[in-house]
């Protein structure tokens, strides 16, 4: 599997491998915010509710403004990464169009080479043309997908906590 894995990568040139080491920052990315939604953000919410709790009157400007800090603070741990997966979403697609400018590149040295009579040698460059697009823009949905996601869970869970810090 190993070996498939490097031909698919060798079979797209050197950005090919840009690509890879993009999507397995994201991945590492995705898989911290999906432990700390599942895992750890109502932790962090009960924590900061108990103190919010401890307060003798809600109904104060200083109470007030200790809420708006309890706010920031989980919304702060909320957005950790999501800024850094948006950029990388967005480079990739990027990465895959370099792949593909690249490529063509290799496809007119061999033009320039062997003339436009060797389809075998053209075939080699259009290859490495397209799979580092393609793999871009695989990257990329996936990425978008979990931001997209996460923005979702994020924000139906911070609702959710302000309703509880005014009850």
């Amino acid at each position: 599997m190993i070996s498939d894995v490097i031909t698919f990568l060798n079979s797209g040139g050197p950005v090919l491998y840009g690509i890879l080491l993009v999507s397995l920052l994201l991945w590492v990315l995705i898989l911290d915010r999906y432990w700390f939604f599942h895992r750890q953000a109502e932790d962090l919410c009960q924590g900061h509710l108990k103190a919010w709790m401890q307060l003798d009157n809600h109904n104060t400007w200083y109470a007030f403004k200790i809420r708006q800090s309890i706010v920031s603070k989980v919304r702060i741990e909320y957005q950790r990464h999501r800024a850094f997966i948006q950029l990388l979403v967005m480079i990739c697609p990027l990465l895959g169009l370099l792949g593909t400018v690249t490529g063509m590149i290799s496809v007119f040295d061999v033009m320039a080479a062997t003339g436009t009579g060797d389809a075998r040698a053209m075939a080699s460059g259009i290859s490495k043309a397209t799979i580092p697009t393609m793999a871009g823009m695989v990257v990329s949905l996936i990425g978008l997908y979990f931001k997209t996601r996460f923005d979702g869970m994020a924000k139906k869970q911070l609702e959710q906590f302000q309703d509880k810090l005014l009850k």
